[in-house]
């Protein structure tokens, strides 16, 4: 069976941004290559400004985000959904729910309607008590106003699963293996290989601070690459607080895979400090990227890393590890069987056939069961 979808609630891709538009970019393209008809909505400012890619079809809708700030992303949401409406798509994949749901009821009736719905958004200490309700809030109508749902955690289909009493489909984010080009890639610029590295987007939750100052109070020689925009208010004060210590470098968004890969497979131990939401996708692509890796303790990363990562929980345990960790035997072994999750368990391959099967078969039981009520 071959279906139109439409794939709603991100910026766009090719990928600028996030997470989101990450698995948008695989998936649109996979479905594609499945046979599929696939279109994605494009904020109108995004850097890709062609009508396809790959394949997939690319909608432009007006995105105001840049002129007002973040209430423009419910207008541009608000935008992508009257355009939907007008489609006869089969099925609507709407990729998280923060500015989109209070639209629920405008989702296209005709279209089937499977949310992912990302990661407890609320719990993100970015943001204020007003705004975690509203996200509560927005959470309750997304399972209200969707026909299915996908959880890219184990943790979030168990929480949905308990709040709602929904049975969410998980299904992870995937990562690609390291080419063969990739390996023998140069690392950008003069970079010694014998450094930390970070690479996340700037909010308080993903532990920048405490990994930093973990490293900052350690008697490291080695430096800390630091991957990330800095031009958020989160940013400007880690980079002021940190301006003193040389060692560490903030080196700016990177949106060039091959060298953020390169920095990942050459890095001496990378830090991966997210505290809330799934699978998160740059984990994966350090795993798939060779990197050793010392992680946040949660349950979303313990999820996909299990025993193969170093664990902390604050700054005195990240300084520990700085201080002590070793590029030994039992390191190689964490390496290794990381890879053997991306290759079997990860892989984009894989994670598009589930999505294809999911999404067919949502297709299916919302059509038989309209069926059985006509």
């Amino acid at each position: 069976m071959k279906l139109r979808i439409a794939i709603l609630g991100t910026r766009g891709i090719p990928n600028f941004y996030g997470g989101f538009e990450h698995i948008s970019e695989y998936v649109s393209a996979g479905l594609v290559k499945r046979g599929h008809s696939v279109t994605v909505y494009n904020s109108h400012n995004h850097p890709y400004q062609h009508d396809t890619w790959n394949g997939v079809d690319i909608v432009h809708c007006y995105d105001p985000e840049y002129v007002i700030g973040t209430a423009g992303q419910f207008i541009y949401d608000y935008n992508c959904i009257k355009d939907a409406r007008r489609k006869n798509f089969d099925v609507v994949l709407i990729m998280g729910y923060t500015s989109s749901s209070i639209w629920g009821k405008m989702y296209p009736p005709q279209s089937v309607i499977i949310t992912n719905m990302d990661g407890m958004e609320w719990k993100r200490s970015k943001y204020s008590k007003p705004v975690q309700q509203f996200l509560k809030y927005a959470e309750k109508l997304a399972v209200k106003h969707s026909d299915y749902y996908i959880s890219d955690a184990v943790a979030i289909k168990t929480y949905l699963g308990e709040k709602y009493g929904i049975d969410s489909r998980y299904i992870p984010y995937g990562a690609d293996l390291l080419t063969e080009d990739e390996k023998s890639g140069k690392l950008p610029g003069n970079v010694n290989p014998d450094y930390f590295l970070l690479m996340a987007r700037m909010e308080p939750e993903n532990n920048i601070e405490t990994i930093l100052e973990g490293f900052n109070t350690s008697n490291s020689k080695k430096d800390f690459k630091v991957l990330g925009d800095t031009s958020n208010r989160f940013g400007k004060f880690i980079t002021n607080r940190f301006k003193n210590d040389e060692r560490i470098q903030f080196q700016g968004a990177i949106f060039d895979n091959q060298k953020v890969r390169a920095l990942q497979n050459n890095s001496y131990l990378y830090f991966h400090g997210h505290s809330v939401g799934g699978t998160n996708p740059s984990l994966l692509e350090a795993m798939a990227s060779e990197a050793l890796i010392a992680a946040h303790n949660n349950p979303f990363n313990k999820a996909v890393l299990n025993s193969d990562a170093f664990y902390f929980s604050d700054s005195t345990e990240v300084r520990q590890i700085v201080e002590t960790v070793q590029r030994d035997e039992a390191g190689s072994r964490m390496v290794k069987n990381n890879l053997h999750k991306i290759q079997y368990q990860f892989n984009w391959e894989n994670i598009i056939d589930q999505y294809e099967e999911y999404i067919i078969d949502c297709y299916y039981h919302s059509n038989y069961a309209k069926a059985i009520v006509h």
